[in-house]
């Protein structure tokens, strides 16, 4: 692709970065058949090529409009283009890039904006969220059906092991996993425990940044990262060997610690230090004997993949390995690569576009007639409970079972 980058840009890092993405591509078309929302709507600009386009553009200099806006805004990051791309085009850099840009081109109304700043100011804190979600649980009884069944159930959370062993791992409690799921984390240590791992939690740790970061508040988002870091390094000099991340979408967010801060000279190495020491559950279990687990099971589970875990870190197929040796039967799901529509915020920014992809995975999902649906990210887990009544639970909680 020929590019001529409009003078705002082009010699600045992201017009370098975004060009050199821009030419990467060569127009092929086949990331639209992976597209979600291309496959909803069939409009080339809600499709990955469309919105490369697009974004084209506007660094080149011609105005952007609503429009645009809209059609990036219904991206939802799953970045299955990016798996299906024969030429390893980097489209979700690019899009942020592209979303970044157009912040400062495009005005959005006053009640975007609220919605959007409301956001950041209640999911990255556990202590504003907690409290808010269980005022809206106690009313749920109130509640007409339809929407009582759209609000998350809290699990109970199972005491954590004392952390007696050698092997050492922290992990990230996140901000609304501790709230909405705490069986989670607590699951992951009961299982590590049992195969000689202590699991950890560094008290100053927060939120991974990726609601701030993903709503275009890129400082913000730093924000988050640098106090996560500077949380977790100590740790790391006695001796800790990785940073297990339990929620696929926060640990692609940490992987990515490294190139969100690589010209911020105070934090540049550190953060590379912290991402090439992240590893999701899926990639530490996969290495270690889980004889210890002495799961007897032949309960059938439909693992939804998400786009986090499968596109995102490129981990596709390995949950399903581990799941398979210890014994689960996994029933078959037709096109497994296609989101659920929780993508982060985005099923409360675009909640009709989210409720068609949702009602589409659930019924591939529910096809194969399993026990259980399981997942390896808490938005989709929220998700996908909204709409069925098979139980969904992360994945370790499968392997808890001493």
């Amino acid at each position: 692709m020929q590019t001529q980058l409009a003078e705002f840009i082009k010699d600045t890092a992201d017009g370098q970065e975004a060009n050199a993405i821009l030419r990467s591509c060569v127009h092929c078309g086949l990331c639209t058949a992976t597209c979600p929302t291309y496959q909803l709507l069939g409009d080339e600009r809600d499709g990955p090529r469309g919105r490369i386009y697009l974004i084209k553009q506007m660094l080149e200099g011609e105005t952007a409009t609503a429009k645009t806006q809209l059609h990036l805004d219904r991206c939802l990051t799953c970045r299955a283009c990016e798996t299906a791309c024969p030429s390893g085009v980097k489209y979700g850099r690019l899009l942020e890039i592209g979303r970044e840009t157009l912040e400062e081109k495009v005005s959005r109304t006053w009640l975007d904006r609220f919605q959007r700043k409301l956001l950041r100011m209640i999911l990255p804190y556990p202590s504003r969220f907690a409290p808010l979600l269980q005022i809206v649980v106690w009313l749920r009884p109130l509640l007409p059906k339809i929407l009582a069944n759209k609000i998350p159930v809290p699990s109970l959370a199972p005491a954590w092991p004392e952390p007696h062993h050698a092997r050492k791992m922290l992990v990230l409690e996140g901000c609304v996993q501790p709230a909405l799921a705490p069986s989670i984390n607590a699951a992951t240590a009961r299982v590590l425990d049992r195969l000689g791992i202590s699991l950890i939690r560094a008290d100053n740790a927060g939120c991974c940044g990726a609601v701030s970061y993903h709503l275009t508040a890129t400082e913000e988002g730093l924000g988050f990262m640098r106090r996560n870091i500077d949380a977790w390094l100590p740790y790391l000099e006695l001796g800790v060997e990785a940073i297990v991340m339990t929620a696929s979408g926060c640990g692609l967010m940490v992987k990515q610690y490294a190139d969100a801060l690589k010209h911020d000279p105070d934090y540049a190495d550190k953060a590379a230090r912290i991402s090439a020491l992240t590893l999701d559950l899926a990639e530490v279990l996969a290495r270690e004997d889980l004889t210890a687990l002495q799961l007897v099971t032949n309960q059938h589970i439909a693992f939804q993949s998400p786009c986090t875990l499968q596109h995102g870190q490129q981990l596709s197929g390995v949950v399903e390995g581990i799941l398979t040796r210890l014994g689960f039967q996994l029933t078959p799901i037709a096109n497994p690569h296609l989101c659920c529509g929780s993508a982060g915020t985005y099923s409360l920014l675009q909640p009709d576009l989210s409720i068609r992809l949702l009602n589409g995975k659930l019924e591939s999902l529910q096809a194969g007639q399993p026990d259980i649906i399981a997942t390896a990210n808490i938005g989709c887990l929220t998700h996908l409970q909204t709409g069925t009544d098979i139980p969904v639970k992360h994945w370790v909680e499968l392997l808890d079972n001493p």
